[in-house]
């Protein structure tokens, strides 16, 4: 009760500084529809200055997007998972793969893309901090890739908490999506990231007793809307931890986990298709260094067009077509 009664108080104080972006009665609402021809998944339904509106993937681009309610035509899905229309989909199909994949206290969930070419899919993940966002990770990749790929593919994980803190380094963000040097994965990284480092894995992060999922996954799925962000379908877990309840917790919430098996600030290397992790939000230097000096290995390879980035929804929906 006292974490619902925090996201109201939270989200009163964005919307009162943004009407634009007011934001009433978030809850999820599985549904199928029609989007003027296309079939669409609805996860969320909501309003929005007034207006009612629904959060919707595409299941087989695995893009989402912001659909007003009277431009859609739906029909209930409680039973989701084993809807006919989405049995073959990419979506449906990661689903099942992440669920298959959350045994391991650590990384559960997809851990490694699928490209056709040489390349990695980039996760950089924002967790609270007071520091400021690394922004050279995000030049210096503009730098490297503006001749080859434009706008560079990446996602972000990113916490409701380095949103509040943020406001400028998420509009600096913006402007380059805008200008069409970034193309941006809003991923899911909960909007408090506990973490106490005093406290066993089995018991700290997401895992810590009385922790609300309900709360974490949906108010930041709130501010980034509010913020002009629109959510994936992706969701990373805190400290990469969690347990098979948890993932499945976090399934029925339509939202895939990604893991990593390149997180470079611990040593790991990276190959041909890895989900690579940095932080950007100040607390990981070591890692920020290794991406620029990988940058810099594979120059020669990035202006041949040898080595590429990959967008995260490309790369899955790839394996699961």
């Amino acid at each position: 009760m006292k974490k619902f009664v925090l996201f109201l108080l939270i989200s009163s104080s964005v919307i009162r500084s943004n009407a634009q972006e007011e934001i009433k009665g978030y809850k999820q609402c599985f549904a199928l529809g029609d989007d003027h021809g296309k079939s669409m998944m609805i996860l969320r339904e909501f309003e929005k200055s007034g207006k009612s509106c629904y959060l919707a993937v595409d299941p087989v681009s695995l893009e989402t997007k912001i659909i007003s309610a009277g431009e859609i035509k739906t029909k209930p899905a409680s039973d989701w998972q084993n809807a006919a229309e989405l049995k073959n989909s990419p979506y449906l199909k990661a689903i099942q793969t992440a669920k298959q994949q959350s045994i391991a206290l650590q990384d559960a969930g997809i851990s490694h893309g699928f490209p056709k070419e040489k390349g990695i899919t980039l996760t950089i993940d924002l967790c609270p901090s007071h520091k400021a966002l690394d922004r050279v990770i995000f030049t210096s990749l503009i730098a490297e890739f503006q001749k080859t790929e434009k706008p560079v593919p990446l996602a972000l994980s990113i916490t409701g908490k380095f949103m509040l803190n943020h406001a400028a380094d998420i509009e600096w963000l913006k402007g380059l999506e805008k200008s069409g040097d970034l193309n941006i994965t809003w991923t899911n990284h909960t909007f408090n990231h506990h973490y106490d480092p005093k406290i066993p894995l089995n018991s700290n992060f997401l895992l810590e007793p009385g922790t609300s999922i309900n709360y974490e996954i949906l108010a930041t799925e709130v501010m980034m809307i509010q913020k002009g962000l629109v959510p994936s379908i992706f969701f990373r877990f805190p400290g990469l931890v969690s347990d098979q309840k948890l993932v499945d917790e976090v399934l029925t919430y339509g939202l895939i986990p990604i893991g990593t098996d390149a997180w470079l600030a611990k040593g790991q290397k990276t190959h041909s298709g890895s989900i690579v992790l940095i932080h950007g939000n100040g607390n990981e230097p070591t890692g920020v260094q290794d991406f620029i000096q990988l940058l810099k290995t594979e120059k020669q390879s990035v202006v041949n067009k040898q080595w590429l980035l990959y967008d995260l929804r490309e790369s899955i929906k790839d394996e699961f077509k």
